[in-house]
């Protein structure tokens, strides 16, 4: 079974995020990128699969700054193959129009089974890329999964739905699969084996340039919260506190 799994590269979310004053947009001169946690799932999945069934699993993503060392732990937990997609602008953080273009662009060339990525990332919670890259392939698409069984050409996915309830879908061969939880937590890797990986793996490139798409999703400003009233904060012994907790109750109208 040949497995692609899809990382984006996302901000991290623990560094202070700036709004860039001139253009509106996120500021990403001092931008700190890490991989979207869902995809980590994803190849968590698809490693899961390779031990089952055999097979291959090949990780992509796109060169938007420093994503050698995400590459290299890829190889460190058992990826055969990382590709790195280069093109004009994609430090900058592409659209998921282009995005998905540029990536049906690369795995044309590649044989799979499965393409498996995250829901969603962080920073646009819409879920688009694996469905657009699905659709642009004319491949089925299902999203949520949380568990992928292999059968005779095709797959049966578990897929999660809100309020608690789960499907079981049969999914026919080549498909695009959106994870929202691995089977199991994503594996962790000793800093010693994805030195190792550093010496013996390589890193592939592909050249994505000239891609263009028909219709595009622009981000025209972004703005930080604001912020809202502040909390009171009531001192003094446990019967002052209740007491003026009273009080406001009353005075809001909550009891009589």
């Amino acid at each position: 079974m040949d497995i692609v799994v899809l990382i984006k590269f996302v901000p991290d979310l623990v560094e202070d995020l700036e709004i860039d004053a001139g253009t509106g947009l996120l500021d990403r001169s001092f931008l700190r990128l890490m991989p979207s946690e869902l995809d980590d799932h994803a190849l968590e999945e698809a490693l899961l699969l390779k031990e089952r069934h055999g097979g291959r699993v090949t990780v992509l993503t796109l060169d938007t700054g420093d994503v050698d060392e995400t590459l290299y732990t890829a190889i460190a937990k058992g990826a055969d193959r990382v590709i790195k997609l280069t093109g004009d602008g994609f430090d900058q953080g592409p659209s998921n129009q282009r995005i998905a273009a540029s990536l049906r662009q690369a795995v044309s060339d590649l044989h799979f089974d499965l393409i498996l990525t995250g829901t969603q990332a962080v920073n646009d919670l819409d879920g688009f890329v694996g469905a657009l890259l699905a659709e642009q392939l004319r491949l089925p698409y299902v999203g949520y999964v949380t568990k992928v069984i292999a059968g005779d050409g095709g797959f049966v996915v578990q897929k999660e739905y809100p309020g608690g309830l789960n499907a079981e879908i049969e999914v026919s061969g080549p498909a695009v699969l959106g994870i929202q939880a691995a089977e199991k937590p994503p594996r962790y890797v000793v800093t010693s084996k994805v030195m190792e990986a550093m010496k013996t793996a390589k890193i592939e490139e592909i050249a994505v340039d000239g891609v263009t798409v028909d219709t595009e999703i622009a981000v025209s400003a972004m703005a930080l919260p604001e912020s809202g009233s502040h909390a009171e904060m009531i001192e003094g012994n446990v019967q002052q506190v209740a007491e003026k907790l009273a009080q406001l109750l009353r005075e809001r109208g909550v009891v009589a």
